[in-house]
């Protein structure tokens, strides 16, 4: 067993809410890259919680709010922390509209057009994950890596919302 696989602060599922229904492929196969790569490796931990992991995470819109519900592996209901959408809506926006150029560029474009696209979507992305960090902090203390990853999900949940 990996050490990150047996470290407790972690997740072991991810569930975006299905109510919310599907999107385009492309934002689809971006929601089952992050949450792949995010099970396999992350740092996910409730401050308020003394009991351990390894955790659960439900995703949803509530509200034009973002919920996190976070259980534990037996499904033990642990804290649920909503965020306010607004820090993120201009980040998502801009993000969604840069994706959506960066998919046009891959199908037709130089490779040193997508390039420049790509970069000015992964910055874009850094920007947004340093946010989720900080509405975060003192509730849920994640990594960056794990960030990214959580961010890319509240982009797919934004778009479907």
């Amino acid at each position: 067993m990996s050490r990150a696989a047996s470290d407790p602060n972690r997740l072991i599922d991810v569930v975006l809410d299905e109510s919310i229904g599907r999107s385009t492929p492309d934002v689809e196969h971006e929601r089952a890259v992050a949450i792949f790569d995010l099970i396999e490796e992350n740092s996910f931990r409730p401050v308020s919680d003394a009991g351990g992991g390894p955790y659960r995470l439900k995703l949803s819109l509530v509200d034009a709010r973002l919920v996190f519900a976070v259980s534990r592996a037996n499904g033990e209901q642990v804290v649920t922390h909503i965020l306010s959408l607004t820090p993120f809506r201009r980040i998502v926006k801009d993000y969604y509209m840069i994706c959506e150029s960066y998919y046009d560029a891959i199908r037709s474009s130089t490779p040193s057009h997508i390039e420049a696209i790509d970069m000015g979507r992964r910055g874009l992305h850094n920007e947004g994950s340093q946010t989720l960090m900080d509405r975060l902090a003192g509730k849920i203390e994640i990594d960056f890596d794990t960030a990214r990853r959580l961010f890319t999900l509240v982009c797919v949940l934004h778009w479907r919302g």
